[in-house]
């Protein structure tokens, strides 16, 4: 595959055709996979077409991977430098529903009243701390709570470690006993940090403009305490 320029006709076509079925695929693995957690006295036959409609969702990502990268006319390296995201939503199923707020985004930017970018970023990272908070909690209970010396035995035990992970807060009163429970915790951290810092850097920089506003609008002299 060569490394000649992306077509960016072609590959916009794509994204656009397919922003609908990629945020119902999401939606309809976040729900079987919800499902197949939650409701443990179900049917096997039940939790069969649940693991079926995760896998297929799974796969229908890989394929919408396969197209974008072909599409692109770029090397496999540099398509995965340029579109990070992509890949990391291809391999690690906690970060699939975020594809729902790329969807938002786009609706939003078309037929929605114009935010500010204070506005983006906050609306943003409240929808992806939503869906990633309740992804991970389902992905700790599934692998918690039927292991031996596990803390987190109920789905509110997982939500609560959720919401402490995700705030950086860490009370310890429960935590994640499993390697995969592990692992989920060390990528709900990273999340955690990346997205708070987003929005108090976000809130102070609006601060910061809302103040500079009133001082370009006070007349000269008038400052406070004069």
């Amino acid at each position: 595959m060569s490394d000649r320029p992306p077509t960016p006709s072609r590959l916009e076509h794509w994204d656009r055709r397919m922003e609908v079925p990629l945020a119902l695929a999401s939606f309809a693995f976040l729900g079987a996979y919800a499902v197949h957690v939650l409701a443990r006295d179900l049917q096997e036959v039940w939790h069969d077409v649940c693991l079926s409609v995760t896998l297929g969702s799974w796969a229908f990502f890989v394929v919408d991977y396969l197209v974008r990268l072909r599409l692109s006319g770029l090397a496999p390296h540099r398509f995965l430098r340029a579109h990070p995201l992509d890949a990391l939503v291809v391999l690690l199923p906690l970060l699939r529903p975020l594809r729902m707020v790329n969807l938002y985004g786009r609706v939003q930017r078309r037929h929605g009243p114009k935010l500010s970018l204070y506005g983006r970023v906050m609306v943003y990272s409240g929808l992806s701390v939503s869906l990633l908070g309740f992804a991970g909690s389902l992905t700790v209970y599934h692998h918690e709570v039927d292991a031996p010396g596990a803390t987190i035995r109920t789905f509110g035990d997982a939500v609560w470690w959720t919401c402490a992970t995700l705030a950086t807060v860490g009370y310890g009163d429960v935590s994640p006993v499993t390697p995969m429970g592990r692992v989920t915790a060390v990528g709900l951290m990273a999340c955690g940090l990346a997205l708070l810092g987003a929005v108090t850097g976000s809130f102070s920089s609006w601060l910061i403009q809302a103040f500079s506003r009133e001082d370009e609008k006070r007349p000269p002299g008038d400052s406070p305490g004069a």
